[in-house]
């Protein structure tokens, strides 16, 4: 049996790291915060909801639902101005009104009662007194005070229901947070510097950057649905005016997210040059889709007199797509369909192939037996698609016996054909994957190697482990694992080739330590550089080249 344990002479890696890495915290994810059952009842139940330097409590998700409630709210106060919406539902709308108000002065009174608990307020001379006079706790009152007064004073105050408006300004409490800790953040930035932290995720963005996505995602569905309801007559009657002025804002809105895009790329060392710059950030895929969002609006409006361009509503379904801005798995998908293109245009033009072949072959066999349902070949090709698709809705089918054969023959190669698109995805989306983490593996190396995570490191670590979906765990796995790859490596170094052969473990951590490297040198490099590189010199062999081809998972 093999003895694996390092010599005592050998090269240690792990002194150079970190011994214990909060993976959680270097992540920016709060773990359960522990809170002691030992504590006062006002205490423990103050730490557990409220305390928002607890890191891991409930304060944050507590803040969540409740501007979750109050947007909520918003909108009915908006839909209750509809007749055609309040009147028959005016019995649904009067009980969510009673939840939200029971909702709003179980917070109240939870604040009233831990308000000796309140950094703000435990100072002065009456605690209780000193958070009733506040600003916050004054709109908290404000927001339930109508509906009280008007179930208990027997008079007509229904002028007083305009002040539920109020609850919006509860959202205040969530923003000013959230603002104040951005200002921090950017203290003595520029203008430019500040608007490019708030539009686009950086170090300097904290958590107002997430309220500004979560606005313009709202904006978002709200416009996608307007769009959509605007298509039922009975709804677009009634609802007309609305639509309009909910589209302008909408529009509006994303113009001037647009425009604070534009303006601030220049800050992303990517986008440098006051023209060349924006000009790039423009072409980008995320933000030409912001474009698309706007353009079909000011073009129906400013050449409304011109040309009928009320088709173009349509594509204001597109703002859509600006929700991918969130998804980093859109963009891996985007780079995967960009890396496999020539092999599914080749499978694209096969099936295509197939399928003129197919509706030629149907309308031969099945033209004379039923001419109205084959009357020629591009009607034959509805056919042949709902055929390989295996859709067989049963519209157009086939009589004839060679007919039938033919289908039945066509209805198995297409279960296949159609799947190679999916199957091309599905492959080279992992393989992207894996590209990915073997990459946030080798900047793992170069990060721990000095043994201290700055500040720009913590963000790309962060950064990559939102983009690749991992956990803390599979972090901490991916650390241990760069940690014994570095062992195994230093270890090796001091080894000649025909002793690492010798035994079969180090031989295959060396081949992975190989193949690693290789596929750095293809992450570094532009698309083909190597392989033309390689061909205009002539400097590999056929058999080098496939190997490197079967390692880039491209052969």
């Amino acid at each position: 049996m093999e003895n694996n344990t390092p010599n005592q002479n050998e090269p240690q890696f792990r002194t150079q790291y970190i011994d214990n890495i909060d993976v959680a915290e270097l992540l920016g994810q709060e773990q359960k915060a522990e809170i002691s059952r030992d504590l006062p009842m006002r205490k423990w139940l103050y730490s557990w909801l409220l305390d928002p330097n607890i890191p891991g409590n409930m304060h944050k998700q507590f803040d969540k639902w409740l501007g979750i409630l109050i947007v909520a709210n918003l909108f009915s106060l908006m839909f209750e101005q509809v007749p055609a919406i309040f009147e028959p539902n005016k019995q649904a709308f009067h009980y969510f009104d009673i939840f939200s108000v029971i909702v709003f002065t179980i917070e109240y009174a939870l604040r009233f009662y831990l308000a000796p608990e309140d950094e703000e307020f435990k100072k002065k001379r009456n605690a209780r007194l000193g958070f009733v006079t506040s600003p916050f706790a004054i709109i908290d009152f404000l927001a339930v005070a109508p509906f009280y007064l008007q179930a208990f004073i027997p008079v007509d105050l229904r002028v007083l229901r305009s002040l539920r408006l109020l609850r919006i300004l509860k959202l205040v409490r969530i923003i000013v947070p959230a603002y104040q800790e951005f200002s921090r953040l950017n203290e003595g930035r520029t203008f430019r510097q500040r608007m490019h932290a708030l539009v686009f995720p950086s170090r300097f963005s904290g958590g107002l950057h997430e309220l500004f996505d979560t606005f313009i995602a709202v904006w978002v569905l709200l416009s996608v649905a307007s769009v959509i309801l605007e298509s039922v007559e009975s709804i677009h009657y009634i609802l007309n005016l609305q639509f309009v002025v909910l589209d302008s804002v909408a529009v509006a809105i994303f113009t001037l997210e647009y425009c604070m895009r534009i303006y601030s790329c220049v800050e992303d060392p990517k986008y440098q040059g006051a023209i060349t710059g924006r000009f790039n950030q423009a072409r980008s895929p995320s933000t030409f889709i912001d474009f698309l969002a706007i353009v079909p609006f000011y073009l129906e409006v400013f050449l409304h007199q011109v040309l009928d361009l009320r088709f173009l509503r349509i594509f204001r379904l597109a703002r859509l797509l600006k929700l991918t801005r969130n998804s980093d798995a859109t963009a891996v998908l985007f780079r995967v369909i960009a890396r496999e293109w020539p092999v599914m245009s080749a499978a694209s033009f096969i099936m295509a192939l197939l399928l003129i072949l197919t509706a030629s072959m149907g309308y031969l066999l099945e033209h004379e037996a039923q001419p109205e349902k084959f009357e020629n070949i591009p009607q034959s090709i509805y056919w042949a698609v709902i055929t390989l698709a295996s859709v067989g809705y049963g519209d157009i089918s086939p009589v004839t016996p060679w007919g039938r054969a033919m289908t039945s023959v066509l209805a198995l190669l297409g279960i296949g054909i159609f799947a190679i698109p999916a199957a091309l995805l599905a492959s080279a989306f992992s393989d992207e994957l894996i590209k990915d983490r073997e990459g946030l593996k080798a900047n793992l190396f170069k990060i721990l190697k000095d043994g201290k995570i700055e500040a720009r490191e913590t963000q790309f670590i962060r950064d990559e482990a939102k983009r690749l979906h991992l956990s803390v765990a599979e972090i901490n796995a991916l650390i241990d694992q760069v940690i014994k790859d570095k062992e195994i490596e230093e270890n090796l170094k001091a080894l000649p080739v025909h002793l690492i052969a010798q035994r079969p473990v180090h031989a295959i951590e060396y081949f992975k330590t190989c193949i690693s490297e290789i596929r750095q040198i293809e992450m570094h490099m532009t698309e083909g550089e190597f392989e033309n590189t390689a061909k205009d010199l002539d400097r590999l062999t056929a058999s080098e080249l496939q190997l490197w081809r079967q390692i880039q998972g491209k052969a």
